[in-house]
């Protein structure tokens, strides 16, 4: 079984595939004029305005469900596993892949705004959704949606399960079991609860994990103040094979930090869009801009927290080119993971490692947990409308996933997760490569109407992009009248 699914992986996530995500993430920082470093205002006043409604939720809840997916054990045991493979040098091209990918990030939450549609009086949109209406490939939408809920609900939930599991194994001894049953209690009474209790858990825990993770890290950085050019040093050389001891793992260090960058930050996955549909905006464009903002809080904050920790006190191990001789071996024995942040703690705070690492672990891995449920829901409301059984089987689906995940081995459960993100991507990307047009225009308009010193509002039909319902004249002069 594992054989099998390292062999899909091989041709998932081939290395021209790998390098199709850096240029299509390019080819949107272009088109867009790099819009990341244009509207970085913009993306930070926008998460704070947009209120919500009976139909959707704020700017800044949607924000914090598509942080919920993108901030999880990919940030802390992804990280590790980058460093381990990569090297150092595979941090920096994590960083290079949240820049451009917050273009593509951009462009898939936009298409999901304008594409969106209400389904029992919510709002829903995304890849699926977007297919449909922009391309107009019925059965291209359905294979997405199919591969997201087989990804979101099956397929990917393990990761998240076995790394709070383990995690809480190594520092509080608790059996895998146990932890696999709280998780599902837990789960199960927020995702129970709808799309709202979602949102109000995401807000409230996502920036207090976030913000306390990122504060130890800085704790660790100055406690290590003197090795600040070292380690970035180390970062930059490494990463184009200037650094004697990782100048054979440029490849890998691409490969990886792109891999892992990906799967971090879900630029271009796909994923993101879900929760950017949600939002209750006056322009597509608005929400677009938050989006693209999380991919920054993701991968330059959270995944920099934990890769400054591993490397300002030296707790890694890296593999050489052969996959088998160790060029570092400074925690022998101990596997790619948690283990190297544990360490790195351990050593600022002793006695204090293990058990933070696996409480940061839990509220990370487990806030994504409901972010793939949400997703999953949303492909199933697209696959079945309205019809209440298969939002009921959804939610036992993926608390069995999550128990599962909680008790199997760590290798099957990254490899099984990577075929899943591996899938969508492939999919996803193809989409939005055929679909950018939409997003651009949308750009423009609100670009023109801030400096026209307007509130922008978004008219499908003037723009002349069809079959963007919501958005179009109808809705539009109803929306006036009820104001």
């Amino acid at each position: 079984m594992e054989a099998f699914v390292n062999d899909l992986n091989g041709i998932l996530w081939s290395t021209p595939v790998i390098y199709i995500c850096l240029a299509v993430g390019l080819l949107f920082s272009i088109l867009t004029r790099f819009l990341q470093v244009r509207h970085i205002k913009d993306m930070i006043m926008l998460m704070f305005q947009g209120k919500s409604s009976e139909a959707g939720v704020s700017s800044f809840q949607a924000l914090s469900i598509a942080l919920s997916g993108r901030v999880g054990t990919g940030n802390i045991a992804g990280t590790a596993t980058a460093i381990a493979m990569g090297g150092p040098g595979a941090v920096f091209w994590m960083w290079a892949m949240a820049f451009i990918g917050a273009a593509t990030a951009y462009v898939e939450s936009t298409l999901a705004q304008i594409y969106k549609v209400k389904i029992d009086g919510q709002y829903r949109g995304g890849p699926a959704f977007y297919i449909e209406k922009g391309m107009g490939v019925k059965w291209f939408a359905v294979l997405f949606a199919i591969t997201a809920v087989l990804a979101l609900a099956i397929l990917m939930p393990g990761i998240q399960s076995n790394s709070i599991a383990l995690g809480m194994e190594n520092a509080f001894k608790i059996p895998t079991w146990i932890t696999g049953l709280v998780i599902i209690a837990l789960l199960g009474l927020i995702i129970f609860g709808g799309v709202r209790r979602i949102a109000n858990v995401a807000q409230l825990v996502v920036p207090f994990m976030a913000l306390g993770y990122i504060l130890v890290a800085l704790i660790i950085m100055v406690m290590n103040i003197g090795e600040v050019g070292s380690v970035f040093a180390l970062i930059f050389k490494s990463a184009f094979g200037a650094e004697s001891m990782f100048g054979g793992l440029v490849g890998s260090a691409i490969a990886w930090g792109v891999k892992r960058g990906i799967y971090s930050n879900e630029a271009g996955q796909g994923t993101g869009p879900h929760a950017a549909a949600a939002a209750e905006v006056s322009h597509p464009a608005k929400q677009g801009l938050v989006q693209a903002f999380s991919v920054y809080v993701d991968t330059l904050l959270v995944c920099s927290a934990t890769a400054f920790m591993i490397l300002f006190t030296g707790m890694f191990n890296t593999v050489g080119p052969d996959g088998a001789t160790m060029i570092v071996n400074h925690l022998p024995g101990v596997e790619a993971g948690p283990g190297y942040t544990q360490a790195a703690v351990e050593t600022a705070f002793p006695g204090f490692g293990a058990g933070f690492v696996a409480i940061s672990l839990f509220f990370f891995a487990f806030t994504t947990l409901m972010a793939y449920y949400y997703m999953s829901e949303t492909n199933v409301a697209y696959l079945f409308k309205n019809s209440k059984w298969p939002m009921f089987i959804l939610k036992f689906v993926i608390l069995i996933s999550a128990f599962y995940g909680a008790v199997k081995t760590a290798g099957l459960a990254w490899a099984l997760g990577d075929v899943g993100l591996g899938l969508m991507v492939w999919l996803n990307v193809i989409a939005i490569l055929i679909l950018m047009k939409p997003a651009i225009i949308a750009l423009k308009d609100y670009e023109k109407q801030k400096k026209q010193g307007l509130d922008p509002v978004f008219n499908s039909t003037k723009l002349g992009i069809k079959n963007a319902d919501y958005w179009a004249d109808g809705y539009q002069e109803e929306k006036e009248k009820v104001s």
